[in-house]
């Protein structure tokens, strides 16, 4: 079973230290396709759902509704792992479902980011072709 990461917007988007929403999306675009996973960033209000590659971004009138409902349709074909803070998202998505909090998963991420080994970052230690490959990923142009 393939992993999708199901991320809480506006939560993560806090939680980080990210300028903007779209900066939050790169990087969450970046990292679900280099893990060969997909991706819904779902933002509460409206907006144009567009798609990044592996990553969905979805807008929803009732964010944490749409994630709850995206956690039941595929938890069953799919190892999804919800990264929120929201305790009461969190306990309706099912125990099926691995859930993060939003500054766990942050440190995590920023942990490969950051290793201190040498390059310090993961592009850094990809090959050019390799980068190249999983940027036009990311923009959807496989």
């Amino acid at each position: 079973m393939a992993d999708l990461y199901l991320f809480d917007g506006y939560n993560l988007l806090h939680a980080g230290e990210y300028a903007d929403a779209r900066e939050l999306r790169d990087s969450l675009a970046s990292f679900v396709a280099l893990k060969g996973a997909r991706g819904v960033l779902v933002f509460d209000g409206s907006g144009t759902d567009e798609a990044h590659g592996p990553l969905e971004i979805r807008f929803a009138e009732n964010a944490d509704t749409l994630l709850e409902r995206l956690a039941a349709e595929n938890r069953g074909t799919h190892d999804v792992i919800l990264v929120s803070s929201d305790a009461a998202v969190r306990g309706t998505s099912g125990q099926e479902v691995q859930k993060l909090s939003s500054r766990t998963f942050l440190g995590d991420l920023e942990a490969v980011e950051h290793s201190e080994e040498s390059p310090r970052r993961i592009r850094d230690r990809l090959d050019p072709a390799t980068r190249d490959a999983l940027e036009r990923m990311r923009r959807g142009e496989t």
